[in-house]
């Protein structure tokens, strides 16, 4: 039996990852202990200095093998699933581990589960992705009745493959943009973080809902490729890519090293920005971060002559 007034036990599988990192960050601040699953534990070790002796561990695990959640689970107080991919077994990552996580915390009388799906998220959806995010979620519902489903648009933050790829493509003199008038409503990593967090720490709160989160602005993608550019210093003419061209590059999104694949262009042209129909940021007293606010911390080094370059007025 847990002694009275032991800090509460988070369990994290894809804690290793970009998001959570800061999901890790927000948790140990509240003196939480921390359980990090992956693949290989190793890519775990960073986070160990952001905490006390003892506060994170790090397990092997693997959210398409139920045989390794006894470890990760056994104890636990809160069990978050950040692991999200692009490529590979979508199905197995989306679709069936996440509900047989929740099914095992359940069991295991774990008090929260907080599962971090996308918008779009949709078995109907058609692209991929959000089918077996889709699927994901209503597995995650049967395994785990009181749930948390947390739906973000993109994410930005220092470690992103989001707004450093538009930065570094910013380089150049012509800057193509494909969907351009997709829209999104990109959030700010830490931001998320925190949302995630409070989820994990108090699911009287927050469990059995789905949360939609976006940031303040909703924006198209040229006009993001725009910001990003003006953030990073760089002023590239913009090129409009057009459908039909999209759309053939996409058809050969299977040879290895192609630029788009036939599903991530499904994806984009669909907007990806909160629907209206939950709750968002506001749930959970979060003011959401501009990009432009904190983005130049990182994105400064883009800029001709780097971070120290001086300012042009």
């Amino acid at each position: 039996m847990k002694e009275p007034g032991t800090p509460p036990l988070i369990a994290i599988f894809g804690g290793d990852g970009f998001i959570g990192r800061y999901v890790c960050e927000a948790l140990l601040k509240t003196g939480a202990r921390l359980r990090i699953a992956g693949r290989d534990p190793r890519r775990a070790w960073f986070l160990q200095p952001l905490g006390s002796v003892g506060q994170v561990s790090a397990v092997p695990a693997d959210i398409t093998k139920p045989v390794s959640f006894a470890n990760v689970i056994d104890g636990a107080d809160a069990v978050i699933n950040l692991v999200g991919v692009f490529k590979g077994d979508l199905e197995a990552i989306h679709g069936d581990g996440p509900g047989k996580l929740a099914a095992a915390a359940k069991k295991a009388g774990v008090k929260a589960f907080v599962h971090i799906s996308a918008l779009g998220a949709d078995p109907d959806s058609p692209s991929e992705y959000g089918q077996t995010k889709g699927r994901g979620e209503q597995a995650v519902r049967a395994g785990f009745a009181k749930a948390t489903i947390i739906r973000p648009s993109t994410v930005f933050g220092p470690e992103d493959q989001f707004t450093n790829r538009f930065a570094a493509m910013a380089g150049a003199s012509t800057l193509p943009v494909i969907a351009p008038r997709t829209r999104f409503q990109p959030l700010y990593v830490r931001d998320l973080a925190q949302a995630i967090a409070a989820a994990a720490l108090d699911p009287a709160a927050h469990g059995g809902k789905t949360y939609e989160l976006g940031g303040p602005e909703a924006m198209s993608m040229r006009e993001l490729n725009e910001q990003v550019a003006a953030l990073s210093g760089q002023h590239p003419d913009i090129a409009e890519v057009p459908d039909f061209v999209a759309a053939g590059i996409a058809a050969f999104g299977f040879l290895p090293g192609a630029p788009l694949s036939r599903d991530q262009w499904l994806m984009l042209k669909r907007d990806s920005v909160p629907s209206g129909k939950h709750p968002g940021f506001r749930e959970f007293g979060i003011t959401p971060t501009p990009l432009g606010a904190v983005a130049p911390e990182w994105l400064s080094r883009y800029k001709k002559g780097g971070r120290f370059a001086p300012s042009v007025a």
